[in-house]
């Protein structure tokens, strides 16, 4: 069974999971039951914002937002059914959620005219109705630039593991693969003197850059809607899309989904590629055509793929990607470190309780 509880710090509620309360100070919890999950609601407002937060999150941002709010939380790893979300936001002012939660119209009516800001623990904002929010004056609150580094250093990681094919080594080690030395097994393209083009030369992109350019890559190409004035630092070319792609070694995809980009990969720009070509895609699954992207990878007509985001997610395990040593999945980590992780859920927080107070938001996007 899962679960929720709400959480009430500075000692004014009580904490009920699974229809069990252990009273932390003076204060009354009320649990809704329902067939297969218990809904706790937290009754003792105090004066505070009511907020709901849709996953277990660090403690660090927890406690930071339960100082300030009344707190109801999701307390589990796995995404708040929709149905359960619906039955817990009514009159709530605050939104704590994440990008697997689909934040729309129907969460908004449910939640009421009460809802003043919705903080998301993701750099994407893709997964809440922005329209809907812009009606309805709904403030939202992101993390861009605290998960860079962390970003950048996984997308170094896969793209080495996908080129100088480290999966398949291990693979090999563990199942009796590893026989007489071969001059060429597992061999891959290296970085040096190579041609990377970074698709998207923002912050996570210049990152990127700023790792790989000691690995002694020869040329650094970028691509998107301006010159970047500090790409010069690199040196990196600015050059339209059709070049980068047919002159690269590596392809690092690192740009934001909107209209222009979604599907941006597909069979014509795979064709493009050389057929030594490694594709690296750390932005958003909807940017690349997966079945286009297969037949590039089984047709030969680029040499392999290094995913950290994929559409959807999880991918299913019988998905034809994962049937194909050329072709790297990682379960969407790029920002998986423990720091940044903490940090991702503080600043969360401080968005939150920016937007309910009426203050400027650390992070805010511009409706």
């Amino acid at each position: 069974m899962q679960r929720t509880a709400a959480i009430g710090l500075r000692l004014s509620a009580r904490v009920c999971y699974r229809g069990f309360s252990v009273r932390k100070a003076t204060g009354i919890c009320s649990s809704i039951f329902t067939s297969s999950k218990v809904t706790a609601v937290n009754m003792n407002s105090g004066g505070k914002p009511r907020v709901y937060v849709t996953r277990r999150i660090p403690k660090e941002g927890l406690d930071l937002l339960s100082k300030e709010c009344e707190v109801s939380i999701w307390d589990s790893d796995d995404a708040v059914p929709q149905d359960v979300l619906l039955k817990n936001i009514p009159g709530i002012s605050g939104l704590y959620c994440l990008l697997s939660d689909r934040i729309d119209g129907a969460v908004m009516d449910a939640a009421g005219p009460s809802l003043k800001a919705i903080s998301t623990l993701s750099v994407g904002y893709d997964h809440i109705n922005l329209d809907e929010c812009r009606k309805r004056g709904i403030r939202i609150g992101y993390t861009p630039g605290i998960l860079t580094d962390a970003t950048a250093e996984l997308t170094v990681g896969l793209l080495l593991t996908t080129s100088r094919r480290l999966a398949e080594g291990v693979t090999n080690v563990k199942n009796g693969g590893w026989g007489t030395w071969k001059p060429m097994w597992l061999t891959g393209p290296g970085l040096l003197n190579s041609t990377v083009g970074l698709v998207g030369l923002g912050r996570i992109g210049m990152a990127i850059a700023q790792r790989l350019k000691p690995f002694g890559v020869k040329r650094f190409l970028y691509s998107g809607n301006n010159k970047k004035p500090e790409a010069d630092s690199l040196p990196a070319e600015f050059v339209p899309f059709e070049t980068l792609v047919k002159e690269s070694g590596f392809v690092v995809v690192s740009c934001s989904l909107n209209a222009q980009t979604k599907g941006l990969f597909n069979k014509k720009v795979f064709e493009m590629m050389s057929s030594n070509a490694i594709f690296v895609n750390i932005s958003r699954g909807a940017v690349v055509n997966q079945d286009d992207l297969h037949e590039a990878l089984t047709t030969g007509q680029i040499r392999a793929a290094g995913l950290d985001v994929t559409t959807p997610e999880p991918l299913p395990t019988d998905h034809p990607l994962l049937k194909l040593d050329n072709c790297v999945v990682f379960p969407h980590i790029g920002s998986a470190s423990e720091e940044t992780r903490i940090a991702m859920s503080i600043l969360t927080t401080r968005n939150l309780l920016a937007g309910l107070m009426g203050e400027e938001m650390p992070e805010e996007v511009q409706l």
